[in-house]
């Protein structure tokens, strides 16, 4: 049996799991392209608003017109010759790119020909960002063309080891696309792509990493106006004058409030987050060394970026401290309640006891009473039969028998009726026990 025939065996006797393909697959998905110099760039980043159903229509629409197969619905790239350059697109989790590289113009700063994002290509949704990047060769021309780029904002540094020196002044020129030049000192097809794609990238990640800063100025107010909402609540607490129960009311509309405004940044602030430290991650890829004179690309965005992530990290901060606060005085709102309300029970059970007391002493008054007006009534029936019994004859008179019953009558009145009390109170204590 050969080795390619064991290996097949091998193949069919081990089970493979349905995401091995994909997993194994994802790191080549991304490939950066062999760039020989000069080269043209234009990318176009645009945000999804149907679920990257209108891309995949653009997408099948140009390829069946440059007579390629049109890429699967569930694709996540997909790339095909289009005139004298090629196209490039890739679905990511919010926003999807669309790439030409070609032929470069005459001079840097000229329109690009032969690229498909015309007048008559579709834009799948909102454009975030541009980018029209050129490499050219370290020359005389390559060198006149940073005059175009704008004094206030240039950045200029060298990359990949000195073998490339990349411009840009982050500006956006006619067609709305960010302006950047690599000149190259021997740059080989495969270091030229990559680091034309991590600049690309830069600008792209950058874009969407301050997306989270709008949100942040809009929410500013009402983050605001919740912390002052604590802090009227947290004095009325401490006054003690207001319904505790109103204030409770209160600090639950707040709390909702906040975490309402929670969960509507919490993906932004976050996508925020993580593209900038994508942008970190492609600085540090492309093995940046200031030029002296010259501001770089990393200080120039640590500059402006920082304060904007700032605010998206402290807006961020100051909700989480608010929840944690808000909660704290419910905690404390929700005690001085129970204590509130121990003190209505105690006062409850104290008064039940006073009438419990009060009714028993009544109690005790109507059977003394009763026990005299039964005893009276039996001594009254007794008196009759006595009467009957006085004749001639008969040793006691009538009076002195009724007298002497009287005490009798009263005592057994007064039997009957406490045994009568007690079979009544036996059910009650089996029914405590």
């Amino acid at each position: 049996m050969t080795e390619r025939s064991l290996n097949k065996a091998s193949r069919e006797r081990f089970p493979t799991d349905q995401r091995r393909a994909s997993v194994l697959g994802e790191i080549h998905a991304r490939p950066f392209p062999l760039l020989k110099l000069p080269k043209a760039i234009i990318m176009l980043a645009f945000m999804h608003e149907d679920g990257g159903k209108t891309d995949h229509r653009i997408l099948c629409d140009l390829s069946i017109r440059q007579g390629v197969p049109p890429p699967s619905a569930d694709a996540r790239t997909h790339s095909f010759v289009f005139g004298k350059g090629r196209v490039r697109w890739e679905r990511h989790t919010e926003f999807s790119t669309y790439s030409w590289e070609g032929p470069t113009p005459e001079k840097f700063g000229q329109t690009v020909e032969g690229h498909p994002f015309g007048a008559e290509f579709e834009a799948p949704g909102p454009m975030i960002a541009g980018v029209h990047l050129e490499l050219r060769p370290n020359d005389e021309s390559g060198r006149a063309a940073l005059e175009i780029f704008d004094k206030t904002s240039f950045c200029y540094s060298i990359m990949e080891g000195g073998l490339a020196h990349a411009a840009t002044d982050f500006r956006q020129d006619g067609d709305g696309l960010t302006r950047m030049l690599v000149l190259s000192e021997g740059l080989t097809p495969a270091r030229a792509g990559s680091l034309a794609m991590r600049l690309v990238e830069i600008e792209i990640y950058r874009t969407l990493a301050l997306l989270g800063l709008p949100l942040a100025h809009a929410i500013g107010p009402t983050v605001h106006g919740l912390e002052q909402s604590l802090v009227r609540i947290t004095d009325e607490m401490k006054g003690g004058e207001e319904d505790s129960r109103q204030l409770l009311q209160d600090i639950t509309l707040a709390a909702a409030e906040v975490e309402a405004t929670a969960a509507r940044i919490l993906y932004r602030f976050g996508a925020s987050r993580a593209y900038d430290d994508i942008v970190r991650e492609r600085l540090a890829a492309v093995s940046e060394q200031p030029v002296t004179g010259q501001e770089s690309w990393s200080a120039f965005l640590k500059r402006r970026m920082a304060p904007a992530m700032r605010t998206c990290r402290a807006l961020d901060e100051r909700l989480a401290n608010l929840s944690e606060k808000l909660s704290r005085a419910a905690n404390l709102l929700r005690t001085r309640i129970d204590v509130e309300l121990e003190h209505q029970n105690r006062d409850l059970l104290a008064s039940m006891d006073r009438r419990a007391r009060l009714q028993l002493r009544l109690q005790q008054t109507v059977e003394g009473l009763s026990v005299a007006a039964i005893g009276y009534y039996v001594v009254g029936l007794f008196g009759y039969l006595a009467k009957a019994l006085d004749h001639e004859g008969f040793p006691i008179s009538a009076t002195t028998l009724t007298a002497g019953f009287v005490p009798i009558a009263l005592i057994g009145v007064w039997l009957i009726t406490r045994r009568i009390r007690r079979h009544h109170a036996e059910p009650t204590k089996i029914r405590e026990e």
